[in-house]
């Protein structure tokens, strides 16, 4: 448990809460802890098992939110303070339990299965078998389900756990009077007597052990694979927070802990190294990779005055910093707590499961009623009325509700690893049935997230050297010299003069500084790459080459060099870099066009160069120079507009909106922290698959709702039969079978689906 002061004697308290198993277990503390005396507000979190409340500690203490969480059947574990551990050490307990259980069951329910349909295996007294295989799987496997239902049943509320025990144990309750009390061990079950010309009912009353033991496996195979996709979704949360520096080198010398540093303390950071925490630079110059955080390719040169972000990369010099935020006050913690505060938001597609059985359960439950009170009111024998009102609660068994979602979900899912589109689960599907714009990151997404050399440039006319031209000369001079440098830019022309196979002169006296350039003897004459700062003499002609570039977006730098060692360099080319554009963009975002989504450029970048890519590539709209938390302001305020918004990135920095979308589409060439925050990956960096993945998963949507409807229509229809009697649960069950056989081959129509990159894209316009 972790305390924070707030405003006005309100103080903040963040503890873990375990048991939790849906969104409307989180719902249920969240409004059962903002009913006491003294809690200003409270918010559960399902994502991290968390709970954050504010009270007035003159009111209300610990003690009595931990009484209020137990009193809802819910737990507060003793933690020592580390609540991402405490969370992480949840969901492990979780998955353990579950994976227990799913073995119980699915090495009990197999054999239960084969010897319940498979007549040959049928041996005298064989219901004795299936009913010792049945009762561990009911009672001891589907225990979570039956808690839940209880819980659910305090609380005046019916979900799908309430559907699974109910009709679980119906069946097995049944089978199990069947077989102790109505000769249901009995072999000879093949008599059979006509009922009126309509059905036939067996000599002896069938039982249903393999139904009941069937669902739960079902069941609990959804939960186990849901339990895995939400402790990966965690891991997203664990990998930001790992990203940080874990020590810091103060100016002395001494190294010291991450945790201990204060603000107004000043460390040093070398090249190569991490800046240990937000700050301001007091001493030095450098470049800073600052891509985890706005995306840009590009380092930016920093000094003085400057201000860092800890988590960045120092490339090459060597820097002083001052702190000035620390813990959780730094912009990597924020980010931490954007992805965290988002992922929490979701609502799962199951839910429209619990929907419908919020007023099917009570339904079925009273129909069944009446059934056994009508039998019996119009004089019918017990045996007869109760057999009539279990063939009701058998016909609206879950079976096939038990299968809607999981079919469905590995048959796309399978279908989108064929296509390179990785789907996480079946609670992100809901949410892309209305999504109606695309959020496309540009860095690594749109482009190819890293520098590269376009041109080589020289004044018209410029005489050529006895050997080669001025442009190969200076691709040569500037490759050999960068080639001593770590600078992103230096190693981009480095490797261009490499795979032009451009000769790479001798090296001598190379000197770095940091913010203008490098110089170096090549040759005997001076060379220098660089910023304008660094030539002494600057040709109008280049310098006009130079803007041009850079009013396109380019990144542009000077070579020059001197006549003799001794000389100034003098400006002789400008070699233009830029991020490159990916050759599949454009086609990508007209298929998003044909899909009739609208498409949205977010970047850190800078404006000039977003809306050159953004006008290249064909989107709607550009939207630049945002940091992470801007981001996500953007697809709140796209959110609030009434939009549903899919969310396009690679980086560490698009996490926190990825996390925040209605879906969030991560490139699967990107970092593992933008993996783990989406909903959707793309394996490859084709940004085509994008329309797939779209495509692929309202399909999928689609067939899944199709499942749940028929699920409860096949069933809802056999109800008034059942209860007239015309269905026994023998049939009763067979129907629940074929709804099941229906559901499974509509799932299989997926693997039919074909991706957007099978076919050329559709003319714009």
């Amino acid at each position: 448990m972790t305390t924070a002061p707030a405003t006005h004697d309100v103080v903040r308290l963040d503890f873990p809460v375990e048991g939790m198993t849906c969104a409307a277990c989180a719902t249920r503390i969240g409004k059962g802890l903002g009913k006491l005396d003294g809690v200003e507000r409270a918010d559960v979190n399902l994502a991290t098992n968390r709970a954050t409340v504010l009270i007035d500690p003159a009111l209300v203490g610990l003690d009595d939110l931990r009484a209020k969480v137990g009193s809802l059947g819910y737990a507060v574990p003793d933690t020592d303070g580390d609540l991402d551990e405490a969370s992480d050490q949840i969901e492990q307990r979780r998955q353990r339990l579950t994976f227990r259980r799913l073995a119980l069951a699915a090495g009990l329910t197999v054999p239960l299965l084969l010897l319940s349909m498979v007549p040959a295996l049928m041996f005298d007294g064989w219901p004795w078998l299936a009913f010792a295989l049945a009762t561990p799987v009911v009672l001891y496997a589907g225990a979570g389900f039956h808690r839940s239902a209880l819980l659910n049943l305090r609380h005046g509320a019916a979900t799908m756990d309430t559907l699974v025990s109910l009709g679980t144990l119906s069946a097995w309750a049944w089978s199990t009077v069947a077989l102790l009390f109505l000769d249901a061990g009995s072999t000879d079950r093949v008599a059979m007597d006509a009922m009126d010309g309509m059905a036939a009912t067996p000599a002896v009353p069938h039982v249903y052990f393999e139904t009941a033991g069937v669902i739960i496996t079902l069941i609990l195979l959804g939960k186990w694979v849901e339990a895995r996709a939400k402790r990966r979704s965690s891991a997203s949360l664990r990998a930001l927070a790992e990203l940080g520096a874990k020590t810091a080198t103060l100016e002395d010398g001494t190294e010291v802990s991450i945790d201990v540093l204060m603000p107004g303390q000043r460390f040093v950071v070398r090249p190569g190294e991490r800046i240990a925490t937000d700050g301001t630079v007091v001493e030095g110059r450098s470049a800073v990779d600052l891509s985890m955080i706005t995306g840009e390719p590009m380092p930016v040169e920093v000094g003085p005055g400057d201000a860092v972000i800890g988590a960045t990369v120092n490339a090459n010099g060597h820097l002083v910093v001052q702190a000035t935020k620390v813990g959780s006050e730094t912009a990597l913690a924020q980010i931490v707590k954007l992805v965290a505060d988002a992922q929490g938001s979701r609502a799962p597609v199951q839910r429209l499961a619990d929907r419908v059985a919020a007023v099917f359960v009570p339904a079925v439950l009273g129909i069944a009623v009446v059934t056994l009170t009508g039998w019996l009111l119009t004089g019918h024998d017990v045996v007869d009325a109760f057999t009539a009102a279990v063939a009701v609660l058998i016909i609206a068994c879950p079976c096939a509700l038990g299968l809607a979602t999981p079919t469905a979900i590995m048959v796309g899912t399978g279908r989108g690893a064929q296509l390179g589109v990785i789907i996480k689960g079946g609670e992100i599907l809901e949410q892309t049935r209305q999504v109606d714009v695309v959020v496309l990151d540009k860095t690594g997404t749109v482009t190819e997230g890293r520098m590269a050399v376009t041109d080589v440039l020289v004044p018209a006319g410029a005489p050529l050297t006895a050997t080669a031209s001025l442009a190969d000369e200076v691709l040569a001079l500037a490759g050999a010299l960068e080639a001593r440098s770590e600078h992103p830019i230096a190693r981009a022309v480095a490797d261009a003069a490499a795979a032009v196979a451009v000769a790479s002169p001798t090296v001598t006296g190379f000197e770095n500084d940091p913010g203008r350039g490098v110089t170096g003897l090549v040759d005997g004459r001076l060379v220098a790459v660089g910023r304008r700062a660094l030539f002494d003499e600057m040709p109008d002609a280049l310098d006009e080459l130079a803007r041009t570039a850079e009013a396109k977006g380019r990144t542009a730098i000077f070579v020059g060099w001197s006549a003799d060692d001794q000389g100034a360099a003098v400006a002789k080319g400008v070699i233009v870099l830029a991020d490159r554009v990916k050759a599949s963009s454009a086609a990508a975002i007209a298929q998003l066009h044909h899909l009739g989504l609208e498409v949205v450029l977010l970047t850190g970048d800078n404006e000039r160069t977003a809306r050159t890519v953004g006008a290249e590539v064909g989107v709607d709209r550009v939207v630049a120079e945002v940091l992470p938390a801007g981001k996500v302001d953007e697809v709140v305020r796209l959110q609030r507009d009434g939009r549903r918004v899919a969310m396009v990135g690679d980086g560490i920095n698009d996490a926190p909106a990825l996390a925040q979308a209605d879906l969030g589409i991560a490139i699967g060439t990107g970092t593992d922290v933008a993996i783990e925050a989406s909903d959707l990956t793309i394996v490859s960096g084709d940004l085509r698959a994008v329309a797939d993945a779209i495509a692929l998963s309202r399909k999928t949507l689609r067939t899944i709702k199709t499942n749940l409807f028929w699920a409860f229509a096949y069933n809802v229809a056999a109800i008034p039969l059942a209860a007239l009697g015309v269905l026994n649960p023998m049939i009763a069950a067979g129907t629940m079978g074929f709804s099941s056989v229906f559901v499974v081959t509509n799932s299989l129509r997926l693997r039919t689906f074909k991706g957007a990159r099978s076919t050329p894209p559709p003319p714009e316009g």
